[in-house]
Order: structure tokens, then sequence, then C-alpha cells
């Protein structure tokens, strides 16, 4: 909007207005390596050049985008100004999601700056999650699996599957899975087994999915079996029934003297002659003399 003023001696009159502005898409959402209008529309101004800046605003940094007529930063190469004062992006990133900031300013209007910001979201499909299964359960105990992506925005939510067919949220809801006890949690990809049983065993997998796709792991394999309670119970009498034996026979043995040191039936040995020295016992005297000899 203009205001008209005249000067009283001249009748000359003069146009003071006030730059606005305006955006047709304020909340802008694209895919990944798509390209990003960012529409920034001046409605009002009486400056026929004004000053056009933009500026992003990420992790609590402020950056310049286009700023001296020209393009900076990371943007550079692959962004324009489109018309007068919106922002074209094209094959945009994951980074690229941010606030920007357009600003105008105006010199010769009375009000002669304006701002107006954009929230430019990029979405992102979803890569093969990380998953993990157990290879072997035994009957009745607990089994959990794990389901994991962290590329894909917004955040994925995750379903499972078995022999390639949808798995429920809570076996307990649907009639073909009531002999089942598991529990999904789409937010963190886990599938819980409270008990498993024979019928859970088969291939296994996981799907991650968001607004722009969808992606899944590899199929495992869980088998479920069951416990052999009384073979565990024989192994073990059979080990102690060894360990037994090996007892008593080791105690014959000392017994029967096998593990008496050498060393210690050395010991009762009467002692050894020196070298050099004879003994001769004589039967008169019935005691001991001796005799040297040497050797030459």
């Amino acid at each position: 909007m203009a205001i008209k003023l005249s000067s009283g001696k001249t009748g000359k009159c003069c146009l003071i207005g006030a730059v606005n502005l305006k955006s047709s898409n304020r909340y802008p959402v694209v895919q990944e390596f798509e390209s990003a209008e960012l529409s920034c529309i001046i409605t009002d101004s009486q400056t026929r050049e004004p000053r056009i800046e933009w500026k992003k605003i990420k992790d609590a940094q402020t950056t310049y985008v286009f700023f001296n007529n020209r393009i900076q930063g990371d943007l550079a190469g692959r962004a324009e100004l489109l018309g007068k004062t919106s922002l074209q992006i094209w094959n945009v990133t994951r980074r690229d999601s941010a606030l920007y900031r357009c600003e105008v300013v105006a010199q010769d209007d009375q009000k002669e700056m304006d701002e107006i910001v954009i929230d430019l979201t990029v979405q992102v499909k979803p890569v093969p999650p990380v998953c993990t299964v157990p290879k072997a359960v035994p009957v009745g105990k607990m089994a959990t699996l794990h389901c994991q992506e962290k590329e894909g925005f917004p955040r994925p939510h995750y379903s499972w599957y078995r022999n390639d067919a949808p798995l429920p949220k809570d076996s307990r809801a649907n009639p073909r899975f009531q002999n089942s006890s598991f529990v999904i949690n789409s937010e963190t990809g886990t599938l819980v087994f409270s008990a498993v049983r024979k019928e859970d065993s088969g291939q296994y997998y996981c799907m991650a999915s968001n607004d722009v796709g969808s992606a899944k792991c590899e199929a495992q394999e869980m088998e479920v079996y069951d416990l052999n309670v009384g073979g565990i119970i024989g192994g073990v009498l059979v080990v102690l029934a060894v360990l037994a034996l090996i007892t008593v026979g080791i105690c014959c043995a000392y017994r029967r003297g096998y593990f008496i040191h050498k060393q210690d039936e050395e010991s009762f040995k009467s002692p050894g002659r020196p070298d050099g020295v004879n003994y001769i016992r004589t039967d008169e005297e019935g005691d001991f003399r001796h005799k040297s000899s040497f050797v030459i």
C-alpha cells in the first residue's frame, strides 16, 4: 500500500510504501535428489531494485545461501534465484533439510525490510534394515528378533513376515496366530516371543517403511526344537559315574604305592662311597677301617 504526500509550496507528491513478503508454500516437502522451490514473493514495495538475501538456519547456525547477487556455500552450483526473489535448489539431499530465511531490503520504502522463513523437509527412502534372528530356540523359551534402519526420513515403522506372510502386531488379536505368543513393536522393530512353539519355526524378515518407500532385509531361518530332558539327565548321570570311577582308581593306586615319588625311594638307600676311598672290615676287630687309594 502506498501513501501519497504533498509538499505545501511546490505541490509535488511522492509515494512512500512498505515492503511486504508472502510465500505460496512455507513448508515444502520433497524427496531426496529432486528439486525444491522456496517461494518468496514481494507483494508491496516502491523500490525497483531491492536487496535480496537468503540464509540457511540449521543446528543453531546461520549461513548465507544467496548474498551479493550470487549463490553461496554448499548450494553453489546447484541453486539459483527463481524470478526476482524465490530460490530453487536442484538435487536436494538430506543435509538440505533446514529453515531458509528470505530477507528483502527496500531502501525507497518507509518500511525498508521484511523477511519470511521457509521450512524445507527432504524425505529419504529407507535402506535395507539390519535384522537379527536367533538360529535355534528351545520350545517354551523366550526369543527376540531385532530390526533396525537408520537412513530413512521420516523415521520408518517396522513390520515382520514369516514365510512371506505378514505377522500381526499382537498374536492374540488374530485367530490364525492364537497358538503363538508374540508382540511386534513397530517403532523399535522388535519381535518378541514370550514362549516359542514348534509352529513358530520358519523364515523371518523385516520391512522398514516410510512415506517415501520401503526396504526389507534378507530372510533368516529360526528353528524351534524340543528339549530331550531324559537324554540330558542320562548324560549327567554318565558323567558322574565316570568321575566316580576315576576317583576310586586314584585312591587304589595311592594305596598300592604307585604314586610314591622316586626320590622317596632313594632316600632309604645307604649313602654312596666317596671316590678314592675303600672300606675294609677285619675279622678280628669286627669294625671298619679305611685305606686310601690314589688313582694316578
